[in-house]
């Protein structure tokens, strides 16, 4: 599960050097010869891609969709990315690691997170780690089948991060936070104008944050930077490039979580700091990434667009999984060993992506199409130290143990182990035809070739035959304007997904197939300032990887599956007066396995979210806020139990001028002790705890 590479991208410099000319003077002695349209339109008028790949306002696109900006996200003081998805309607975070997680939504574990619209599927849904929120302007959740998007997709969703871009105005911030846990945290943001006329601007955005946990010895330091330029090059040209820079160090991290199943059958119960970690342990992880966006203007609405996207990561670790032969706890909480681990990871990813869009004439009526084609690349290559036989797979002492009962071992020199490569292209359409007045079809498909070599992503080191795969999956959409505020829609998609997972004879298994349709309404009130959605959604996944076993060496292995999912879905977000906002979600889920019987008990099958702020009219420089999120029970076979639960945070803001505002967030409110995740083990949630932020506007 942790890889190396070392050859280095070509472009990746490329994006690098025109992000610094530019940056560095070139822009400066640029000026427009006709004007600034173009690129300050731009920027004025960025809009989302939504779930069809077409320009379309949320409202109109035949799927749910949840967003989350950025001054949501600083006013619940929501700084890492997997934290802010703990916001969307419908999706659930199983933070099973300190350091990694998976997310689920409509009951299947979202696969693919992005960035500004591309981005490569997640090793077997999971996440390393986290971004920063401060460099995005929203993170946006897309649920349903997500293949129009991604060529490959399941019945969950996807994710979409988009990032900040340069503005028309010179402006920035600064915020500075302290709170529990020894929480520091410095992050700035300003933007700036490189050219009078407005045609080039720059933005550069950097995040410092340093804290220890509530989990035994857990200690994070995050570092982040990022720059992005954009300009006008020619009369109708506008290039965009940006580089991001992250470091992480994470001392005493969990790898794997706690076992709180007794032998008898009863649940074991530590205190919320409990932690299988040792003072040896960290977890570094450095990503850099870069991008080049050439957009062209063809006249007459079409636009052309070129997108390159480079990241290169490196995963750095020391670990240990404490687990048990039997999955249990003795009655005295003995029967833990220790499986010290070192190894060193590289991943490269690559995508690019070319595509036009605009409208066309046919029928009387004018219609929108999208074409585009991608091509993306994912190698990765693992080095491990190996230890000496007899300081592997000791005893621990009853739990919970400290720090130091666990010696490091004597590592030996690295050595590789195991890599792994894959390559997606795929050609996309997607059009929006205008039917009548108030009736819209949406038509799209991709046609996708993907290639898989060595071992699974995921590090295996027992390589498997994987055959080239070929596939062509439909979209179709329909939406009804019932009233000009209320539309009616449907949508249907194929489902395909290459899984990682292998059989108990080291075969990967065959990708998932299925089908998936939603139907809903969606209605806008108050002037258009609140806007409501409830559908109703069903899948059908064919063949889906299913946790079946562990073999000796602690290697789990799978098997094929048919599970099916229906639910329903509600959401009303947007603006209830001129001073108050507010998001209330609802979603209520069946999940059936083969034999119609429940399936992936560890999936709360209902769950509600609340979010909302307000300026009080008699203290006009106080906001107030609150989020609140409730889960029904769930269980893990084999494993812990976990009763529903209510978790809410608070803020309250205040503006002391029109510069300098100061933000008290408390967290867990209620101080409710709960477990954060089932599917893959049991970490105890955050206690109360609260922060202080101070914010000055440049």
């Amino acid at each position: 599960m942790f890889q190396k590479y070392r050859r280095q991208d070509p472009l990746l410099m490329s994006a690098c050097a025109i992000a610094a000319c530019i940056a560095l003077g070139d822009a400066h002695a640029q000026t427009a010869q006709s004007d600034s349209i173009v690129v300050t339109g731009k920027r004025i008028n960025r809009i989302s891609s939504g779930a069809t790949g077409l320009a379309m306002e949320i409202k109109d696109t035949p799927q749910s969709i949840s967003t989350v900006d950025q001054q949501e996200l600083a006013d619940f003081g929501i700084t890492g990315s997997i934290d802010a998805l703990r916001l969307g309607t419908g999706i659930n975070v199983e933070q099973y690691e300190t350091n990694r997680a998976v997310f689920n939504s409509r009951g299947f574990e979202v696969q693919f997170t992005q960035v500004d619209g591309l981005g490569l599927s997640n090793s077997w849904g999971t996440v390393v780690g986290q971004m920063d929120t401060f460099l995005f302007e929203r993170v946006e959740f897309i649920r349903g089948a997500n293949g129009l998007l991604t060529g490959m997709g399941n019945a969950s969703g996807t994710i979409n991060y988009v990032r900040k871009r340069p503005t028309n105005k010179d402006e920035g911030q600064v915020q500075v936070t302290a709170g529990s846990y020894g929480q520091r945290r410095i992050a700035a943001d300003y933007n700036k104008r490189l050219t009078e006329d407005g045609s080039w601007a720059g933005r550069l955005v950097v995040a410092h944050e340093d804290k220890d946990s509530h989990l035994r010895d857990l200690h994070d330091r995050r570092s982040t930077v990022y720059g992005v330029v954009d300009g006008q090059i020619g009369d109708r040209g506008v290039l965009t490039a940006g580089f991001t820079f992250q470091r992480d160090k994470q001392q005493s991290p969990m790898w794997g979580s706690l076992t709180l199943r007794r032998a008898d059958g009863s649940q074991a119960e530590f205190d919320d700091s409990a932690s299988t970690s040792q003072k040896w342990t960290y977890w570094n992880t450095l990503t850099q990434s870069a991008f080049v966006e050439y957009a062209h203007d063809l006249g007459n609405g079409w636009e052309a667009k070129l997108t390159y996207n480079y990241r290169h990561g490196e995963e750095d670790t020391k670990l240990l999984y404490a687990y048990s032969d039997s999955g249990t706890l003795n009655d005295d909480n003995t029967g833990l060993k220790g499986w010290p681990y070192r190894g060193y990871t590289t991943t490269i990813a690559s995508a690019l992506d070319a595509k036009v869009n605009g409208p066309f004439k046919a029928f009387g009526r004018t219609h929108d199409l999208l074409l585009g084609l991608t091509h993306s690349r994912s190698r990765s290559a693992t080095a491990l130290y190996a230890a000496p036989a007899d300081q592997m797979y000791l005893p621990l002492p009853a739990f919970p143990y400290g720090g130091d009962v666990y010696p490091e071992p004597t590592w030996g020199a690295r050595t590789p182990d195991s890599n792994g490569e894959q390559e997606l292209t795929r050609f996309y359409v997607a059009s929006r035809w205008s039917l009548t007045d108030r009736l819209t079809g949406i038509l799209g498909a991709n046609a996708v070739h993907f290639e898989r070599k060595g071992s699974t992503l995921y590090g295996d080191t027992a390589p498997a035959p994987s055959p080239d795969l070929d596939e062509v999956s439909p979209y179709v959409g329909i939406t009804y304007d019932v009233t000009p505020d209320v539309m009616a829609y449907a949508s249907y998609s194929d489902i395909f997904q290459v899984q990682e997972q292998k059989d108990r004879g080291g075969n990967f298994l065959d990708p998932v197939k299925g089908v998936n349709a939603e139907v809903g309404l969606k209605a806008e009130w108050l002037d258009k300032k609140l806007l409501t959605t409830a559908a109703l959604f069903t899948a059908e996944q064919k063949g889906l990887a299913t946790y079946a076993g562990t073999l000796p060496g602690q290697i789990s292995y799978y098997e094929a599956k048919d599970v099916k999912s229906k639910g329903l879905e509600l959401e009303a977000t947007g603006r209830i007066s001129l001073n108050t906002r507010m998001t209330v979600g609802y979603t209520h889920l069946k999940l059936t396995g083969p034999d119609g019987n429940d399936i992936y008990e560890w999936v709360p099958r209902n769950t509600f979210n609340l979010r909302f702020d307000t300026r009080l009219p008699i203290v006009p420089g106080l906001r107030l806020g609150a989020n609140a999120r409730w889960q029904s029970d769930a269980y893990k076979a084999g494993g812990a139990t976990q009763g529903g639960y209510l978790l809410a945070n608070a803020f309250a803001a205040y503006e002391l001028n029109d510069t300098t505002t100061v933000r008290l967030n408390v967290n867990n409110l209620f101080d409710k002790k709960y477990i954060g995740g089932l599917a893959y083990g049991a970490i105890y949630g955050a206690p109360r705890n609260a922060a202080l932020t101070v914010e000055f506007k440049l």
